[in-house]
C-alpha cells in the first residue's frame, strides 16, 4: 500500500500546539508515558496469550527495551507487546475520544504559550503526544500480535502523519523520537537510567538499556506486591500515573492485602482533581483488575459501583480462574465478596478523612460529591454512611460546607424538619424569594445544586428521623418560629387589611384563571411580592424543570402563586380594588404580577411581547400621576 498523509484530528492538533509552545520543568516524562504504553501493550497480549497462546510462542519473554543512536541523535522505546494494525495507528494517535476532551480544549485560549503543559497533557490519559515536547519527529512501527504485516506512523507533530507499510521483524511496537537541538541528555544512559528509576521503577517488566539482559533499568517487580514499609510516596505517585494515565498527585492511598477465604490485594487512589470523564454517561470505573500478577481487564464494572468511579488502581485476586471471561466476571461471587469489601473500606477511610482533615475534605467534596451522591440514591445498603459522608452548602453560610448531622444539630426549636431548595447553582439559589421567611427567622436551608439531588431525597425522605422538606414545594407553617419582639417589627410586618386581600386573591384567581393551581397568601415571602410554589402533591418546581428539559415530561403541573400581603406593592392593588373599574384596570398587573414570578424562577415567559406591552402601559400610568 502506498504511504498515506492524513491530518490529525482538530483536539489532537490544538493539543500538540499547547505542547510545542508550552515551558516544562520535567520533559523527561515522555519517557515515563512511552514506557506506561509499551507496559500496557504486553499486559494485554500476556492477557490474551492465555486462551491463545500461539500469539507468543516464538517470543514468550515480554520485555521492554531503550535504545540510543548517538549518530542520528534518536531514541527508541521498544515493546513486545500486543501491537497495532493501521487502523489502531489512526484510532490511537490520530484522534482522541477520551470524553470530556473537546469541551476541556475548547476552553483553553489559543495564546496558551506558558501553561503547564504537562499538566495540560495528563488530563486527556494520551501522554504519548509528551513525546513531542523533546523531539522534532515521531515514527511509530508496529505489528499487531498474530499478523505478518506491520506498519509505520510517521509525524512532525504539526498537523498531518503518514501511515505505510513496513517491515518490521516480530510483533510489538518500536516508538522512535528524532531528538531536537539541545535535548541530548536524553541519549545519556545514565540520564535514562535515572529518569527510569524515577518514574517507571514500579513497571512489573523489565526495562533493558540496549537490549543487554544484564543491563535492567528497573525492579521489575508489581509495586503492589511489595511491603508498605518498602514503598516510599515517591513510588506510589509514580505508579498512580501509570496506572492511572494521570499527571496529578493522588489525594488518598489505599494498599492492603486480604487474607483468608479470598485472598487479594488492592492499590486504591484517589485524585487530587477531578478526571475529564467523571460525569461521562456511561460511568465506567477506570480500576485494572489482576489475577496473579496477569492483567486481566481495565473495564470491569463488578470491582467498584459507579458512585465511586473517580478511583484509580489495581485489584490482584489470588483464587479467579487467569482464563476467566468477561461473561464469567459478571455477577462473579467471589467479586461481589471483593466489591463489598472495597466499598467499605474506601467509605471508611473517607470518613477518617472527614473527620481529621475538614478542609481537605472539603476540597475532594468539591470534586467529587456529586458522584459519591449517586450512591445515597443507588446503594440502600450503604446509603446512611454516604449521607453521613455528604457535605452541602447553606444559607447559614457562604464558603463553608455542612454535614447532616451539623445541620440536625443546630435546628432551631420546634423544628423538626430538613429544609432545602434546590436549583442551578448556590448563588442563584440565596436570591430566592422562597427563602425570605426562612432566612428572617434564622432557619437554616440547604442549597441543593447537584440534579442528582432530586433523586436520592425522593428516594430516603429521613435522615435520623428528620424528614426533608423543600421550601418551594406545600405550605410551611413559619408562624411557631415567630420572634417579633419591637413595636416597629410588629408596624413593617402589619398584613395588608383581610378584606382587601381576599378581593386581590379573587381578582388573581379569575384572571389567571388554569396558569396558576391556587392563589393564597405566604409565610415564605418578606421582600418579594409573589413567588410561584409547587403544591405539596406535586413535582418540586427544579425537577419538573429538569425533566422538561430532557423531555421526560411534555407539561409540568401548574403552581401556586403566592403573596406577601406586608409588600407594598400587594397592599396598593389591595386597596385599589375599592376604586370604580379598578377590576379592568387590575387585569394587567395579574399578569405582570404571575411574570415576575416567572422571571424570579428562571422560567421563559410564555408571551414576552405581551409582558413588555403590560409593563410599558403601567409605567406609562404611574409615571403621569
Amino acid at each position: 500500500m502506498a504511504e498515506e498523509k492524513l491530518d490529525f484530528q482538530a483536539e489532537v492538533t490544538k493539543l500538540l500546539h499547547i505542547v510545542a509552545n508550552s515551558l516544562y520543568s520535567e520533559k523527561e516524562v515522555f519517557l515515563r508515558e512511552l514506557i506506561s504504553n509499551a507496559s500496557d501493550a504486553c499486559d494485554r497480549l500476556r492477557y490474551l496469550a492465555l486462551t491463545q497462546p500461539n500469539l507468543i510462542a516464538d517470543d514468550p519473554e515480554f520485555r521492554i527495551r531503550i535504545e540510543v543512536d548517538e549518530k542520528a541523535r534518536t531514541l527508541s522505546v521498544i515493546d513486545n507487546g500486543i501491537g497495532m494494525d493501521r487502523d489502531e495507528l489512526i484510532a490511537n494517535l490520530g484522534t482522541i475520544a477520551r470524553s470530556g476532551t473537546t469541551r476541556f480544549l475548547e476552553e483553553i485560549p489559543e495564546d496558551e504559550s506558558k501553561s503547564d503543559g504537562v499538566n495540560l497533557i495528563g488530563h486527556f490519559g494520551v501522554g504519548f503526544y509528551a513525546a513531542f515536547m523533546v523531539a522534532d519527529e515521531v515514527t511509530v512501527d508496529s505489528c499487531k500480535a498474530g499478523e505478518e504485516q506491520s506498519w509505520s506512523w510517521v509525524s512532525d507533530g504539526l498537523g498531518s502523519f503518514t501511515v505505510a507499510e513496513d517491515s518490521r521483524d516480530g510483533r510489538g511496537t518500536t516508538v522512535t523520537l528524532k531528538l531536537k537541538k539541545g535535548e541530548d541528555e536524553f541519549l545519556d544512559e545514565s540520564r535514562l537510567r535515572s529518569v527510569v528509576k524515577t518514574y517507571s521503577d514500579h513497571i512489573a517488566l523489565p526495562i533493558l538499556f540496549g537490549g543487554a539482559e544484564d543491563a535492567t533499568l528497573n525492579t521489575a517487580s508489581a509495586l503492589w506486591t511489595r511491603p508498605k514499609k518498602d514503598i516510599t510516596d515517591e513510588q506510589y505517585t509514580e505508579f498512580y500515573h501509570h496506572v492511572g494515565h494521570v499527571f496529578d498527585d493522588p489525594w488518598l492511598t489505599l494498599h492492603a492485602k486480604a487474607e483468608g477465604k479470598i485472598e487479594y490485594t488492592f492499590l486504591l487512589f484517589v485524585p487530587t482533581t477531578r478526571p475529564l470523564d467523571l460525569f461521562d454517561p456511561q460511568r465506567k470505573g477506570r480500576l485494572k483488575l489482576y489475577v496473579k500478577r496477569v492483567f486481566i481487564t481495565d473495564d470491569c464494572d463488578e470491582l467498584v459501583p459507579s458512585y465511586l468511579r473517580f478511583l484509580r488502581g489495581i485489584v490482584d485476586c489470588e483464587d479467579l480462574s487467569l482464563n476467566i471471561s468477561r461473561e464469567m466476571l459478571q455477577n462473579n461471587p467471589l467479586l461481589m465478596k471483593i466489591r463489598k469489601a472495597l466499598i467499605k473500606r474506601v467509605l471508611k477511610e473517607l470518613g477518617k478523612k472527614a473527620e481529621k482533615s475538614p478542609d481537605e475534605y472539603a476540597t475532594f467534596w468539591e470534586n467529587f460529591g456529586a458522584v459519591l451522591k449517586e450512591g445515597v440514591y443507588e446503594d440502600a445498603d450503604q446509603r446512611d454512611t454516604l449521607l453521613e459522608l455528604a457535605r452541602f452548602r447553606s444559607t447559614q453560610s457562604a464558603d463553608d460546607w455542612v454535614s447532616l448531622k451539623t445541620y440536625i444539630g443546630r435546628m432551631k426549636e420546634g423544628q423538626d424538619e430538613i429544609y432545602y431548595i434546590s436549583g442551578e447553582d448556590a448563588e442563584s439559589l440565596r436570591r430566592s424569594p422562597q427563602l425570605e421567611g426562612f432566612v428572617s427567622k434564622g432557619l437554616e436551608v440547604l442549597l441543593m445544586t447537584d440534579p442528582v439531588d432530586e433523586f436520592w431525597i425522593g428516594a430516603i425522605s429521613v435522615f435520623e428521623e428528620k424528614s426533608f422538606a423543600s421550601v418551594t414545594r406545600g405550605s410551611i407553617d413559619l408562624g411557631k418560629f415567630d420572634t417579633v419582639t419591637s413595636k416597629d417589627q410588629a408596624e413593617k410586618s402589619e398584613p395588608a387589611k383581610e378584606e382587601g386581600v381576599s378581593g386581590l386573591i379573587a381578582l388573581l384567581k379569575l384572571n389567571l384563571d388554569e396558569r396558576v393551581k391556587d392563589v393564597r397568601v405566604s409565610d415564605r415571602l418578606t421582600d418579594s411580592p409573589v413567588c410561584l410554589v409547587a403544591d405539596e402533591g406535586d413535582v418540586d418546581m427544579h425537577l419538573a424543570r429538569l425533566l422538561k428539559q430532557h423531555q421526560q415530561v411534555d407539561q409540568v403541573s401548574a403552581r401556586i402563586l403566592e403573596i406577601n400581603p406586608r409588600h407594598e406593592l400587594i397592599k396598593v392593588l389591595a386597596e385599589a380594588l375599592s376604586k370604580e373599574g379598578a377590576a379592568d384596570a387590575l387585569a394587567d398587573a395579574a399578569e405582570l404580577l404571575l411574570e415576575q414570578a416567572l422571571i424570579l424562577e428562571g422560567e421563559p415567559l410564555p408571551d414576552p411581547a405581551g409582558f413588555s406591552r403590560r409593563l410599558t402601559g403601567v409605567m406609562a400610568k404611574g409615571l403621569a400621576t
